[in-house]
Parts: C-alpha cells; structure tokens; sequence
C-alpha cells in the first residue's frame, strides 16, 4: 500500500533535516537555506515522470551525430532525463551539445565525464595528467591536489560538473585487467591519501567528486566491463583494506561514491547479485553501516558485469530498489522509466523512496552552480583547456614521480663526466627520441644499433657505460607492457657486460618478467613513455634533478612497494616551462617577435637563445638559418664563433681557479708573473687593472698588417702558403697557412706597444693575449686542452670548442664573414677574430666556438657560485672577488674580467638586470649573462657579422638587450 500523502510529507520532512543537515552530507551548499528553497520549488513542482526521470544519466559521443544524438534530445524532452555523461569526442562540440541539451531540459542537467586523468581520457584536443600509478609514486601530496584542481578546472570550463574520479581501488593484482594504472597503488594508506587529496583538488574548483568503484575492484583478473568478477574475500579483509579508502573519503566529503558490478561473496550471499544490485551492499553497507549521504551511482548498467543478470528496464529497478540514486547509461530508459513508474504505482516503490534519491540529485545539482546555469562559451575554448600551467605541472608531477628503484655503487646520478663513454640502446616498441635527445643535453651519448645481440655487444665494447631505455605505448593505461623474451635475453646480456642503467617507462609491473637484476646497476622507474617523462627521466639519471619517487606496487620481493632511492640534484641544468619558476610564458612569447624581426630585417641570418632561471631551462630557440642563402636551419645542435665569450669561457676560468689557489694575487704586476714584460712599459701593470680594462692598454692591435704587401695590400709570400710546409703550420682559412713564429712576434709586438696617454675606462684585447701566454706557461699545455681537460668535459659542454672543424661535422658550423680583405673566403670553422687567427685559432681573447646549450653551462657554473654536476670548480668567495666593481667611482663599470652593468646610458645589458649581475659580449653578435639575484641566465649566439662586419643593424636595434628586458619583464615571482 502506498503511504498516505500526511505520512509521506512528514516522512520527507524529517528526511530532509536528517539526510540534509549541514554536518554530514556533503551535498550541502553553504547557503543552506537558499539550497534547499531552490529543491523544494523544483521537486514540489514536478510531475512523477519528472521525478523518475531525474534518476538516469544517459552518455551521449560528442563524435557522434544524427541518430545516437537525435536519441538523447528525445530523453531529455520526453523522459525528462536528470543528467548527461559524455564521452569520446571534442570539446568544442560537446561543448554545443552541452549548451542545446542543457537549453531543452527543463530542469538543468548534472553534466558527468569520466575525467580521472583529465578531459583527455574521452576528448581530442584536450589536456591529460599521468596516470594515477603514476601520481602514486608522488610523496608530495599538494601536488596531487594541485591534479585534482587542474582536471576539475578544465571540466568546469567545459560545463562539466562532476568527474566520476578518484578511483580509489587498491590494485593488489598485478593482473587486473581493468584497474592497473588507474589506481593510485597497492597500499591502502598510500591510496587513501592520493585519493582524499586528488578529491579535496577537485572540490576547490567546485567539481563534484566519485569514489569508485565500490566496494573494491582492485584484486580481480576479470574486467566488469565484459563479465561479473569475483571479489573472493571475507568481510574483514574486505573491511580493513578495500573499504578502507572508501571510509576514510566519506568522511572527508566524497560527494558521490560509484557501485561496481562484483561478485563479492563476503558482502552477499545471494551468487546472482552483482554488488550495483544488491542491497545488502548499497543500502545496508553503504549508506547504513558507513553512513554516506551523498550521490551514489551505479556503474554503467550496459556493463556485461551487470546487464548479464537482468533484462533492460528490470536492472535499472533492481538498482534502484537496493538503494542506488543515479542510474548510468541505462540500456533502454523507456523501458526502465516504466518499470519504476510501474513499481511507484503499485506501492513497491514509496514517496519517501523516490525523494530521497530526486532530492539528492537536485542538492548535488545546486551544488554544482546549476541554480545559476550559464551556457559554455566557445571563445578560446581549446586554447583554456591546454594551459602552461597545465603543462608546467604535468613536468612537476613526472619530476616528482620518476623513481630510483635500484643505485648499486651509486651509479645514479652519473658524476663525473670527463672519463664517461656512454652508449643508449632502445628496447620496446614506442619512440625513445626524446629521452636520447635529452640524454644528449648533458653528456656525449651514443644511440647504437644493431639487429643481432653479438652485434650489440660488439658495439657496446668501446663503452664504460649503457642507458637502456624501454619504451612502450603512452596511448592508454592499458597498453600493452611486456618484455619480450628477446628483450628479456638483451638486457641480461648486456648488464652482464657493461655498466647498465635500466630505465622503464610503462607501468612497473613490466618488470617482474625480469629474471634477475643482479647485473644490472641502475634501475629508473619512470612509469610513461610521454616526452616529458623521457625528459625528465634523462634530467634524473644526470642529476640535473634528484630522484624522488617511490614504488607504489610491489615488484617482487627485491623492490617492495615503497621502494625508492632519494638522490640530490648536481646543479646540472635541468628544462621546464617558466611557470615553474615565477616567469610568465606569454610575455615572453615577445621574444619570439624580435627574434622574428631581427631575421626578416637581415640583423643575422639566424641566432640561438637560451633562458635559464633558477637552474631551469625555460627558454630555447633556434631561428634562421646559417646564411642568407637559407640552405641550413638552425639547430640546437648549430655551433657559432663566441668571439670574446671566449674572455670569460676560457681565460678568465684559470685566473679564478690560480687567484683561489693563491698562484696569482690582484696586486700581482705583469712584470714579476711573466719575466718577458720586465724592464717594459707594463711591468708594473697589477693584474685587477689589466682584467678591468683599467691600465692604459691599447684596445686593439691589428697584427695582421704586417703580414700584407705594403704595395698590393695583398697577403705577402714572405708569411704565407696554401699548404703546410716548414715553418708555415699555423692555419688561418682554408688553404691559408702563417709562418709559425708570428705567435711570438705578437707577444713581442704587445710588449712593445705604447700605453695610453691618460688612465681611464678602456676596453682591450691584450690582457687576454697575455694572460693565454701565462696559462699556457704555467701548466706546459696549450689553452685549448687545458681547457677541455679542466672544465669541458666535466660539464659535459661537448661542443664548446677550439679548433671545432677537428671534432664537429661542418654542417653544423655557421661562417661568420664573408673576408673580402684578408682571408679572401668565407670563415667558416676557423676564428674570426685576426689576431686569434694567427695564434693557430686558439686565442685567449677569442677562438672559442659552441652552441648556446653549452655556453649557459660555463654561465650556470658561475651563477652556482663554482659549482656544477656535483663538482667545485672553484669556490664563491674567490668568484664574488672577480664579480666585483672595484673602480666604479672611477665610472669603469668592469668587474675582474667580467662585464658588468653599464654605470650610465651605454653598456652591455637592458639597465634593468641587478648591479650583482656579470657576463660578455662578443663582437660576432653574441652574449652571454647571470644575474645571481634573479638566478637567471640568457645567452645569445648569432652571427650578425656574416657575409659583411658592417652590418651592425643587430647592435643598433639593441635586440640583445631588448629581449633581455622582455626576460625581467616577465618574472612575476
């Protein structure tokens, strides 16, 4: 018998104060009050069809047209359906059929969307975070958060109001089918904290949230979607550790919780009720025994897991009856829509019954802002669903995810680099190109490649080291991830041979097919193969970041969940967005604009810059092309000609590490550290005012003209050949060869020069020349091995270089000029610089050649204080002794060596960098800058001299120094 309407009313009412106080039920809104005068009107107000309608959210594929759409604008006009999920398509037009379906309804739609890892999981042209195995290796939970608000932000825009997420299975079985990366782990303490912090995310942007999928789906081989599997455990350890998450969530606010379709004997007794079906489970467990009050949903009824035990329209009242509040994706809403009208009439379904549930729904529905519904605006719609900030955290939660599982005798970080041969082979199915190229940023790595394994080993002989990297599909959390038995062999092989690190980017399940890793050094666990988890995994194995991760599933009894080696960064530059570190990526998207300028306008035919700020990369553009004749493009790979970089890069580096070492004072005179200036004009010269420009030296001394016929102007006989011969070996250009006993004859002519009249600012070459000719003396070598030896190879700087035409392919060389007075040819490889020229290409002053990766290297050592990739090269006070401007009331704006900003209205950088800040510039177009109060550094390579020197447009518009500006303008924090 139905319960008479005075009965029902009172009933209803005390439902309402008790279901809905404002203590527990998270469907709650602030204002109360005007939430519930807003249900009462809406449900007092609807016929029963309206009410039962109320009860179904329908999917609807925004890819999808004619028919299957047709279908749901007939549902919501004629069965007044509650809700929408959407699935596979794109936003812009789900975003349209959300406006007109939401403009047919009567009352407004509850918008749904499985979201776990971002819109992505159904829609093009959308954002995705890492899988939730993957934010489950994560030890920082603000992070979590931080996903859980940026999926729900995105949903927001998209009008979407409640993302069935967090799935807070706990993933016992490495074989389920199902669940796998979905889960957060294995561990139900470390699930329920990703879980109640990846929610509290979600509520921040005001997206409802659903625990799924109860009561545990976790330890099954059989996927619900195709079959009813069984969850065979008793009641106790279902207790303590399936619903463990579950009954933590609810009492953190959880606004819905998701019913699986299982077998769960433990729970109900009757072998044909599905876990969304029975009532035991939903009513008496759920909402009786652990006292939840908000939304709950079944889990789609067209699941096999479910439609196998019923008939359409007969499951959605079973679900119904055992006390499920929405019902997802109904395999035929007429016919269940009749089947609870039916059960309502005949009294098997009481008014109270049908309130409880139309009433939550309603509540969750203000909750969601549907009082004030606003149709989504399209406007920039793709372009607000794929933020910076977005992809900046994505870097953060990989960077924070990737785990060190194994670090035998320390291999990782990778140290030292000077005495490193390093080969990477790829295994897996999927692309590992940018885990090699990143690799590459940092040492000289090898891809090799062979077809057979004895052909492999072969190869990998000539290394002291080897990176594996297996690579497999990213496309979805249920790729497949398995060695095969031939990959299996190769990396036996190969770790029994040679030094190994192991890096796994798929879930890591894949490496319990792993026989043994007892030869095998390193293991990285990195959990996806997407470009930024290769990325950041080479950045880790480089120390550019410290490893922070931990397992959270259990491999095998070697690595159990937790398992996770902590390891310090280097001080290596690492890469990222400069959201990441307080910079505003569109503001410095002007860069871009000047750089296009400065091409279009033939400033230089190409260029390279690099930012860099706290140590991070953020940054990177290569532009143009080699010549005007545009047959080369630009690369990261490009080398350029430093021209007096070469001051700070070179030279300057062995006068801080002697002056550190006590070998040179600044008060030491030129006279008493060469012999060879004694009894001359300079033998008192101090060392700090020679470095300063501050001691009456002649700027420049073109030494070449001597060298030319007085009457030809051409190049004299006496000095030159085509080919070496004798005592012509010093090579300037291409067929182009000097007697070699000009080297010393230019220290000779130095020495003889005269000194300035008057003791003021005076920019010169010369304390360069002479202090290449001390360094050369003191250590018995020439600059350009020391220089290799002593800092180079150890930064893993590999391109910069002397001499780059005897270590670097030339199509990866950009010309600096085209000489039409000396050379008589196009410079390309050798140093444009003449009197560096004459030194063989190796100047103190000059002759250095790099690309700008390499350059922000030598640049992030000093902004470190002398250190980089765990190495003290020299220390911070001895640096902060160079970095310092000893005669600025003198107005020489010079530090020891270094450039510093301009004293007045001419000088080096933007006048807006800090006082603290140093650097170069080099007469080729190029510069290079820090600025330890910022921590930034910018480096600049062009070559605005090619084909003619007199092209000083680059230097007249200021393009150097108006993208530093656009740098400092862009910081925000």
């Amino acid at each position: 018998m139905k319960i008479p309407q005075f009965y029902s009313t009172l009933l209803i009412l005390f439902f309402t104060l008790t279901c809905f106080s404002q203590n527990n039920n998270p469907l709650i809104a602030k204002d109360f009050k005007d939430q519930k005068v807003w249900v009462d009107s809406i449900y007092e107000n609807m016929s029963l069809q309206e009410k039962v309608g109320q009860l179904f959210m329908v999917d609807v594929f925004s890819n999808k047209n004619g028919k299957d759409v047709d279908k749901v604008r007939k549902l919501i006009a004629d069965y007044h359906i509650g809700g929408i999920i959407f699935s596979k398509g794109g936003p812009q037009r789900q975003a349209k059929l959300n406006n007109e379906f939401q403009e047919l309804s009567k009352t407004p739609l509850l918008i749904g969307m499985d979201a776990e890892w971002g819109l992505a999981m159904r829609l093009d042209s959308t954002f995705a975070l890492p899988w939730n195995m993957t934010l489950g290796a994560i030890q920082d939970l603000k992070l979590i958060e931080e996903a859980g608000a940026a999926i729900s932000r995105n949903s927001r825009r998209l009008g979407v109001h409640i993302n069935f997420a967090p799935v807070v299975d706990i993933n016992t079985n490495p074989l389920n089918p199902i669940i796998g990366n979905r889960s957060f782990g294995e561990e139900k303490i470390n699930v329920t904290l990703k879980s109640v912090s990846f929610m509290r995310g979600m509520h921040k942007e005001g997206v409802l949230s659903s625990a799924k999928h109860f009561p545990g789906h976790g330890d099954t081989k059989r996927d619900s979607h195709k079959t009813l599997p069984t969850i065979s455990f008793s009641k106790s350890r279902l207790d303590s550790i399936e619903l463990y998450p579950f009954k933590k969530l609810i009492k953190e606010g959880v606004s819905s919780i998701m019913v699986a379709h299982l077998n769960v004997p433990g729970l109900e007794t009757q072998e044909t009720i599905p876990s969304s079906l029975s009532k035991t489970i939903v009513n008496d467990l759920l909402k009786k025994e652990l006292n939840f009050h908000g939304l709950i949903f079944t889990d789609a009824l067209n699941m096999k897991g479910a439609s196998n035990f019923k008939n359409p329209g007969e499951i959605d009242l079973a679900a119904f009856m055992a006390g499920n509040d929405v019902l997802l994706i109904s395999e035929d809403v007429p016919k269940a829509v009749d089947k609870i009208m039916a059960a309502y009439n005949d009294g098997t379904i009481s008014e109270v019954r049908m309130a409880h549930s139309v009433r939550k729904i309603l509540f969750a529905k203000y909750k969601a802002g549907l009082h004030n519904y606003k149709a989504v605006d399209t406007t920039n719609l793709i372009s607000e669903l794929n933020t910076i900030e977005d992809l900046a955290l994505y870097d953060e939660i990989i960077e924070n995810a990737i785990t060190l599982i194994k670090n035998d005798v320390g291999i990782l970080p990778i140290k030292e680099l000077s005495d490193k041969k390093i080969a990477y082979v790829k295994l897996g199915d999927d692309d590992g190109t940018a885990f090699y190229n990143q690799l590459s940023k940092y040492a000289q790595v090898d891809w090799v490649k062979a077809t057979k394994l004895d052909e492999l080993l072969e190869k990998l002989k000539n290394y002291n080291q080897v990176i594996i990297g297996y690579h497999k599909s990213n496309a979805s959390p249920w790729a497949k991830y398995a060695f095969t038995e031939e990959e299996l062999s190769w990396i036996h092989e190969i770790s029994r041979n040679n030094l190994t690190i192991l890096d796994v980017f798929t879930k890591p399940y894949a490496l319990m097919d792993l026989n043994s890793s007892s030869n095998i050094e390193g293991i990285v666990m990195s959990y996806q193969n997407s470009e930024a988890a290769q990325k950041k995994s080479a950045e880790i194995i480089f120390g550019a970041l410290g490893a922070k991760g931990r397992l959270p599933v259990s491999i095998s009894q070697e690595f159990p969940a937790g398992t996770g080696y902590y390891t310090k960064s280097l001080n290596r530059l690492s890469y990222g967005y400069p959201e990441a570190v307080g910079m505003n990526s569109y503001k410095l998207q002007e860069i871009d604009s000047l750089i296009n300028v400065a091409i279009s306008e033939e400033m230089t035919p190409g260029l390279q810059v690099i930012i860099a700020r706290k140590g991070k990369v953020i940054y990177e553009r290569n532009a143009g092309f080699h010549t005007y004749e545009k047959t080369i493009k630009v690369t990261d790979s490009s080398v350029y000609d430093l021209a007096s970089l070469t001051k700070i890069l070179a030279t300057l580096p062995f006068i801080i590490e002697l002056e550190g070492k006590g070998e040179l004072k600044f008060n030491s005179k030129l006279g008493d550290l060469m012999p060879f200036f004694k009894g001359s004009n300079k033998a008192n010269i101090k060392l700090q005012d020679m470095l300063m420009h501050y001691a009456r030296l002649k700027p420049w001394i073109p030494f070449y003209v001597s060298t030319l016929d007085k009457e030809t102007k051409g190049r004299s006989v006496k000095y030159y050949r085509e080919e070496p011969m004798d005592v012509f070996n010093t090579q300037i250009a291409k067929k182009m060869f000097i007697r070699d006993d000009l080297r010393d004859s230019i220290m000779g002519t130095i020495r003889d020069s005269k000194l300035e009249s008057k003791l003021a600012y005076k920019y010169s070459d010369l304390p360069f020349y002479i202090m290449k000719y001390y360094i050369e003396d003191y250590y018995n070598s020439s600059l350009s091995y020391l220089v290799k030896e002593h800092f180079y190879k150890s930064l893993g700087a590999n391109t910069i270089t002397y001499l780059p035409l005897n270590d670097i392919d030339t199509s990866r060389i950009v010309p600096t000029e085209y000489d039409r007075l000396w050379r008589k040819q196009e410079v390309l490889g050798h140093v444009h610089d003449q009197g560096a020229a004459m030194q063989g290409g190796i100047g103190g002053h000059a002759g250095l050649f790099s690309n700008a990766t390499d350059v922000a290297k030598m640049m992030q050592l000093y902004l470190n204080g002398g250190n980089y990739g765990g190495k003290e090269y020299f220390k911070q006070e001895t640096l902060d002794k160079f970095n310092n401007c000893y005669y600025c009331d003198q107005n020489v704006r010079r530090g020891v060596g270094f450039d510093k900003p301009q004293l007045g209205t001419a000088g080096p950088t933007c006048g807006c960098v800090s006082l603290s800040s140093f650097g170069h510039t080099g007469f080729t177009g190029t510069l290079a800058w820090s600025d330890p109060e910022e921590e930034i550094v910018y480096v600049f390579l062009s070559n605005r001299t090619y084909p003619d020197v007199n092209n000083r447009k680059l230097i007249r518009e200021n393009i150097r120094e108006k993208i530093q500006r656009i740098i400092y303008e862009s910081i925000e924090e």
